[in-house]
């Protein structure tokens, strides 16, 4: 109705006006399938599997070739998580073992991994419930001989309306005709979100029943700052929002003009913007979006989705790829922060009732010292052919790191006697995740080559507030006294030692707080591929 205003989550800023266009669900009908034989449905698996993987690849090529590389490396996670073994494996065995359809082994198999992953308290990990559902759509559009479905926009100007905005959907679109996003399901670090971001569109996600309120053709008005989406307003108030649609523009064009320069504050610091990256693959758009180096590299990814931890040569193939993307550029590589909210079924970590604070990360590293070592190896042989730092996830203690650094030098006897070419002296950093690490920082500065400052972990730790729950979303506050003077109190022990200091949390993205870090002294904000151009222009616009 015309006047009316609806609440959701801004997750891609700006303001935009356009008319609604409503994406239809449609779900293709599979009640009707019968089991053919296990042959011949394994057959079937196969020759979708094939088609989903021609068609992807294709899109993908495509993608980079119009140099949208944050899209393309979402679908080329799809892919490898389709390749991923155990997938296509466990659902032949379904299909010979319970005399599964194609189609029921896909949706079980598929459902089982989402389920996995939406249990998880973590953002990065609940995402992938998205890529699942997506390949198990695809998989089942082609057993249906539908393939994939193009979105059809049918004009310029329009608002894009939709239950939920897949990879694949909104990798589609023509975003020069989209001028904005709104949809049901999603949050800030769901894929459409990211997408949405990297191609400048204002977007709107958890409005309930969006697809179903909206109607076609009527105009919207989407103000992704606030996260609230107008119905056909008129007089002053479509005035108003056309003004901020402009402004909204004119700062986009000039956030783009900031990729390529050097991050130099007005009073001529020299300051560094990196970007944090989960996958080999997203390096690349980190170095199409001008980082200066890759501040996070979450290496746990490479643990997930599999039976079996990754081996050494494996894991270097994936340091080298991260290293040759960024073009001999920084790499900084966190060791496996598995736990918590990462859940790894075979590393057999035991249930707890809290686990953010049971074993996980660097804790559970030094008492699986067989698994740390063949990640340390991999690292010290890539640092002989790019330029690569280490970092420790959720460090509490000094005896953390001498423990850490101790089994390097075990790792670079090892390789020096195997005469397998390593670097030795890799720098080794600690992540600033914890009080206790806070509170002790100055005696880490003594053991650490540098810092990190880990703002999203250590703003629900300091304010005891989990970030995934909106009855304590006031309290999850970066920008609260208390996780400022922690900031500040880590910088300043950093400085004094003569260590570099950045941040690898999204507070390091945020406009209003950046100058307060640059005159802190902190040395590098990394933050994701799409937020480097606005993050370097807000850095050079300090003092």
């Amino acid at each position: 109705m015309a006047g009316d205003r609806y609440k959701g989550a801004a997750v891609s800023s700006g303001c935009a006006i356009g008319r609604a266009v409503i994406v239809k669900e449609s779900a293709p009908d599979v009640s009707g399938a019968r089991f053919s034989g296990a042959e011949n449905e394994r057959r079937r698996l196969d020759e979708a599997a094939q088609k989903y993987i021609t068609s992807t690849k294709k899109l993908i090529a495509s993608l980079k070739n119009d140099g949208r590389f944050d899209n393309a490396a979402i679908l080329e996670g799809h892919l490898a998580m389709l390749a991923d073994p155990f997938m296509l494996r466990r659902m032949k065995e379904l299909i010979g073992e319970d005399s599964k359809t194609a189609e029921q082994a896909a949706e079980e198999v598929c459902s089982s991994f989402s389920r996995m992953f939406d249990a998880s308290g973590d953002e990065l990990t609940r995402r992938r419930s998205a890529d699942v559902n997506e390949i198990k759509s695809s998989l089942i559009n082609y057993l249906c001989g539908r393939g994939e479905e193009e979105l059809f926009v049918p004009e310029d100007g329009c608002v894009l309306v939709a239950a939920e905005f897949t990879p694949a959907m909104t990798s589609r679109l023509d975003a020069k005709r989209v001028r904005a996003l709104v949809g049901e399901r999603g949050g800030a670090t769901s894929h459409s979100a990211i997408i949405a971001r990297s191609i400048g569109i204002p977007c709107v996600l958890g409005i309930e029943n969006a697809a179903s309120i909206f109607k076609d053709g009527e105009t919207l008005i989407v103000d992704a700052d606030s996260g609230e989406v107008l119905v056909s307003p008129g007089g002053a108030e479509a005035k108003h929002y056309e003004e901020l649609a402009k402004k909204h523009t004119q700062s986009r064009l000039l956030d783009e003009k900031y990729a390529r320069l050097p991050t130099v504050t007005k009073g001529g610091c020299v300051k560094k913007v990196f970007a944090n990256i989960a996958l080999p693959a997203d390096a690349a758009s980190a170095a199409d979006a001008g980082a200066e180096g890759v501040g996070l590299f979450r290496t746990e990814f490479l643990y997930m989705d599999r039976e079996s931890p990754p081996g050494e040569e494996e894991q270097l193939e994936a340091y080298l790829s991260v290293a040759s993307a960024m073009g001999g550029r920084e790499v900084i590589i966190r060791t496996l922060d598995a736990g918590g909210d990462k859940h790894i079924p075979y590393l057999g970590i035991p249930a707890e009732e809290n686990p953010f604070m049971g074993l996980r990360a660097i804790r559970y590293c030094l008492k699986n010292t067989q698994l740390f070592k063949t990640q340390l190896r991999a690292v010290l042989r890539a640092a002989a052919q790019g330029n690569i730092k280490l970092m420790l996830p959720l460090v509490c203690t000094q005896g953390e790191v001498i423990a850490a650094k101790k089994l390097v030098l075990q790792c670079e006897s090892e390789l020096e006697a195997e005469g397998v070419p390593f670097k030795k002296g890799v720098p080794l950093g600690v992540m600033i995740e914890t009080p206790a690490a806070v509170l002790i920082s100055d005696i880490l500065a003594g053991e650490a080559d540098f810092f990190s400052i880990g703002t999203n972990d250590l703003t629900g730790y300091i304010m005891a507030a989990d970030r995934g729950s909106g009855d304590v979303a006031d309290l999850y506050d970066v920008q609260n006294p208390a996780v400022l003077r922690a900031i500040k109190i880590v910088i300043k022990n950093a400085k004094a030692a003569g260590i570099e200091v950045g941040m690898c949390g999204e507070a390091a993205s945020l406009p209003e707080l950046v100058p307060r870090l640059v005159e802190w002294g902190l040395d590098e904000f990394s933050v994701s591929p799409a937020a480097v151009a606005k993050t370097r222009r807000a850095v050079c616009g300090c003092p």
